[in-house]
């Protein structure tokens, strides 16, 4: 097996040099929120509980019992691991948050009722602190991605028009919105506290990234304005003409024509002029307008899928590359990596990272590119940084590391 080389690191040490965040999290908002910090060159350290978080072993695992999850979105980090039980594992996170030099402290947490580690409590040792708390709603109650996203309207939406169930969605997108508003969040409280001196906390909440990203989208307008609750319409494009088709060898390809020359290109391709003038004197329909494509979708997507029965998945690949439309061929996960080692599908984001407990294997820097792209940096050992850190930051010797260790309060 072959793998993309590492890719040259950012000229600088990234936009966000010289912040130092304490994450205190689990799962996937929070986590997320500090990898992508720790992308744009903060120095994150993740402190979990002794033997980790919650997710230290969440799924999919290695054979070996490694994490792949946690892996993944602890990259570029450090760990440090404390007995949050104990007065004196509270007073060292405490003390990692007094440390933080003017201007530079961050704390990032997803853990609630924790009175010891909110914004009031912390900003006495760090006046100008960034406390960002993470929550599932914003009266506190709790929340993860699959109960926001049942109670937001969307399963009722997504799958097949025929499908009498609710489905939820593989990926965790509310997770994934919430992780990236945290880190906007910082960034932005970063430039205020620059221009100002001031820190300040805030909070942002997974079922409000839900229920906004359902405001903007114009889902609770089309309800409350049109009275309308959306039906599911499968692999089709709301409003719009796009379709899943497959070809004779059992390939298939999503194509989406969402202008007047990505429809024209769409008809030219299919030989399907005729049949189309055909049905629009028929139906008194115009399919150049928007609306009457979508209308009588499930007409049109029939005619256009007899030429791609036609055609072997190659060759239907290489008449689409020919033309304006956007398009795309369904791929297994496995079927990506395999893309992605190859000179045509190689992508300059992700690189090789030699993962302890993992193995080397494809990883992603930052979708973001400034001068250069960023190098993945492999995820820490759960706690394997903590007797640097609190050496490093705090100025402890290796006899008070030892003592700390009998005492239970950091890990042999």
């Amino acid at each position: 097996m072959t793998f993309a080389p590492p890719a040259a690191p950012v000229g600088d040490q990234g936009p966000l040099a010289g912040l130092r965040v304490v994450e205190v999290s689990s799962f996937v908002a929070a986590p997320l929120g500090g990898m992508t910090l720790a992308q744009l060159g903060a120095d994150v350290i993740r402190v979990d509980p002794l033997g980790g978080s919650a997710d230290r072993r969440r799924w999919p695992l290695t054979k070996s019992g490694t994490s792949l999850y946690w892996s993944g979105l602890n990259k570029g980090k450090r760990s440090v691991t404390l007995d949050f039980r104990s007065a004196q594992g509270r007073q060292l996170l405490r003390s990692l948050v007094a440390s933080f030099e003017p201007r530079t402290g961050v704390v990032l947490t997803n853990a609630v009722g924790r009175d010891w580690l909110a914004y009031d409590a912390l900003r006495e040792v760090c006046p100008d602190l960034i406390h960002v708390q993470v929550e599932g709603k914003s009266d506190g109650r709790p929340a993860v991605d699959y109960t926001v996203n049942a109670e937001t309207g969307f399963p009722l939406v997504t799958g097949p028009s025929q499908l009498a169930e609710p489905v939820n969605h593989v990926l965790p997108a509310w997770d994934i919105a919430c992780g990236l508003y945290a880190a906007l969040g910082v960034s932005a409280a970063a430039r205020r506290r620059e221009l100002t001196g001031t820190g300040e906390g805030l909070s942002v909440a997974l079922h409000d990234v839900a229920l906004a990203m359902a405001g903007n989208l114009g889902f609770l307008a089309e309800a409350q304005v049109n009275n309308v609750d959306r039906n599911r319409i499968g692999n089709y494009l709301y409003g719009e003409f796009a379709r899943d088709f497959t070809s004779k060898d059992g390939g298939r390809l999503m194509v989406v024509a969402l202008s007047t020359r990505h429809w024209r290109d769409l008809v030219e391709l299919t030989a399907m002029d005729k049949p189309i003038r055909a049905l629009e004197a028929s139906l008194g329909a115009d399919f150049s307008i928007e609306d009457d494509r979508f209308g009588y979708r499930e007409v049109l997507a029939g005619l256009f899928q007899r030429w791609f029965a036609e055609q072997s998945t190659e060759a239907a690949t290489r008449a689409l590359d020919g033309t304006s439309l956007v398009w795309a061929p369904y791929r297994t996960f496995g079927g990506v990596v395999a893309d992605l080692q190859t000179p045509e599908g190689a992508n300059p984001m992700m690189t090789t990272v030699d993962q302890p407990g993992v193995g080397p294997h494809l990883a992603p820097g930052s979708p973001l590119r400034f001068n250069a792209v960023a190098a993945a940096e492999p995820a820490p050992r759960i706690g394997e940084d903590t007797r640097t850190v609190l050496q490093e930051v705090l100025g402890l010797d290796s006899a008070e590391c030892c003592a700390l260790a009998d005492a239970g309060v950091i890990e042999r």
